[in-house]
């Protein structure tokens, strides 16, 4: 091997080295690559917190910023407290979330403070309302017996105009429209888990309370390809205006944020191998991983998304600081990067991208199309400090089976959407055709209002959210699809395997051209040099 750094975390493969075993949407490929290519591996876990309950009744009693939050409560007050929704943490966390802990935790306090006045909203902007059972096993059966038929606790509703408030415009003119409750509140406490730099800050509220019309001034194309990265916030165009429309909330609002991060722990124990370098896998690991792959390719697709879902991430919380919002959030980024972040040398022409089963907006139900999109050419992509792995104009292999099915529950917007794409892909005239076309479709607020849908605007959100991503790469090549007519739609080349994926990408980029391979999941966020 020929290590990249002292941990050994990148490497550049030698004659015969591999074959690596890569996520492939809901089964693996087992894939040789040729000589010279990086291999990119996530950062091991680090240390955890140990006793979670201590670490965040310490956060609340020392906040950065702000009064401990017990100075903060008195009785007759009016408090919410608002979380994130299931779109993170991914896969999904094994029980008790941390977010349960955090909220157990915050009311106890309530209770000594004889806080009877308190909602639980979960923060889920224009995402589809949680289902009941999805919200009892994030907050635990407790808080979800107690609060979920009273409803003192529920779905945040982004389209309800009698519960929603404008609270003005910021000195750039985006209206901040937010949930009346929160406004009104003489405490909003928000509840994160920042499993990624793009989230938390002033993002939790200014996004996660707020309306279409709110959201939309910075969920668009220009933001979004303004972002450079989305994780990286001081050069991105979102997070500046995610930050003012916070700082607008919080002229208003006095808010007490609570955040945590997580380590990398992402398999249970059984699939622990999936976490290490091949190299060092023993017989035992090896045998194991053919028999799934072999099992998994077997299966239809949509009874391996239900093995796959069914595996919860064993995460342990790597730290929880609480207080002033800009305060805490500058050490959560800290311990974000601590954990995901590693510096590699020089851009690549070739990156090959694995996509796994599972992104922020499929949970319990299909990657579609523009959600693969969002995944490769957003998500995946934009794990990058400074400058993306792969060079402009240069080629992106990805890995996934990439069907043409959805979810009628879950994303009938994302159908009407995906329909009027065979028109055209252009991502500047899809954000100005078809955003207020959808997000005012009656009966997609319909839908979102009382039937889990994601909101009509959703799609197109996705569909910008990898806008960044085509834009940079010259060519996007997807391995075996099984709908060749979803990857022509999309704009994509299709190859037969990865070894004529790469070929094609040599065809555009040079015989010479320099190979990345993310293997990815676990996350990790590349700082470019």
């Amino acid at each position: 091997m020929h290590p990249l750094d002292p941990e050994g975390l990148s490497y550049l493969t030698e004659k015969g080295d591999g074959p690596f075993y890569l996520m492939n949407g809901e089964s693996f490929a087992i894939e040789n690559v040729p000589v010279g290519t990086r291999v990119l591996y996530p950062r091991p876990p680090l240390p955890n917190v140990g006793d979670l309950r201590a670490a965040v009744r310490h956060a609340l009693d020392h906040p950065i910023g702000m009064d401990p939050l017990r100075a903060c409560l008195k009785p007759g007050m009016k408090v919410t407290i608002a979380f994130d929704d299931i779109s993170l943490a991914l896969p999904l966390m094994k029980a008790p979330d941390c977010r349960q802990i955090a909220l157990e935790v915050v009311l106890d306090y309530l209770a000594e403070a004889g806080v009877d006045d308190f909602h639980l909203v979960v923060a889920v902007a224009l995402h589809r309302h949680m289902h009941d059972h999805e919200v009892r096993y994030q907050c635990g059966r407790r808080i979800f017996d107690a609060y979920w038929h009273t409803k003192r606790l529920y779905n945040y509703d982004a389209e309800d105009k009698d519960n929603n408030i404008v609270l003005g415009h910021t000195e750039h003119g985006h209206i901040v429209e937010i949930q009346k409750r929160a406004a009104t509140s003489d405490l909003l406490i928000y509840v994160n888990l920042n499993l990624i730099a793009l989230n938390g800050g002033h993002k939790s509220v200014g996004v996660g309370l707020a309306t279409y019309r709110c959201i939309r001034t910075n969920h668009n194309i220009e933001h979004n390809l303004g972002a450079r990265s989305i994780n990286d916030p001081p050069r991105s165009r979102l997070h500046r205006t995610f930050d003012e429309i916070g700082r607008y909330v919080e002229k208003h609002v006095r808010v007490f944020h609570l955040e945590m991060t997580v380590d990398t722990d992402t398999f249970p124990w059984y699939l622990g191998y999936l976490q290490k370098q091949e190299h060092t896998w023993n017989a035992a690991e090896w045998l194991s991983s053919r028999i799934n792959k072999y099992f998994l390719d077997c299966t239809p697709l949509s009874l391996n998304r239900a093995i796959f879902f069914a595996n919860k991430a064993p995460y342990h919380v790597t730290s929880v600081q609480a207080g002033e919002c800009e305060a805490v959030h500058r050490i959560t980024l800290e311990n974000v990067y601590r954990q995901q972040n590693i510096e590699i040398q020089g851009q690549s022409d070739i990156y090959i991208v694995p996509v796994p089963y599972v992104m922020p907006y499929s949970v319990h139900s299909v990657m579609n199309p523009i959600l693969v999109h969002a995944m490769g050419l957003g998500y995946l992509f934009n794990f990058y400090k400074g400058r993306p792995v792969v060079k402009e104009g240069g080629s992106i292999i990805l890995l996934h089976p990439l069907e043409e099915k959805f979810n009628p529950v879950h994303h009938p917007s994302y159908i009407e959407l995906w329909e009027k794409l065979a028109l055209t892909r252009d991502h500047h005239e899809v954000d100005r055709k078809y955003a207020d076309e959808l997000a005012l479709n009656p009966r997609y607020i319909e839908l979102y209002r009382f039937h889990n849908a994601y909101h009509g605007f959703h799609p197109v959100s996705m569909w910008n959210w990898g806008a960044h991503g085509r834009m940079h790469c010259g060519q996007v090549i997807i391995v075996n699809p099984r709908s060749r007519n979803a990857a022509a739609r999309l704009g994509w080349e299709t190859a037969p395997n990865l070894t004529e994926a790469i070929e094609m990408a040599r065809t555009r980029q040079g015989a010479n051209a320099s190979i990345s391979l993310c293997h990815s999941p676990p996350i990790a966020m590349w700082e470019v040099k």
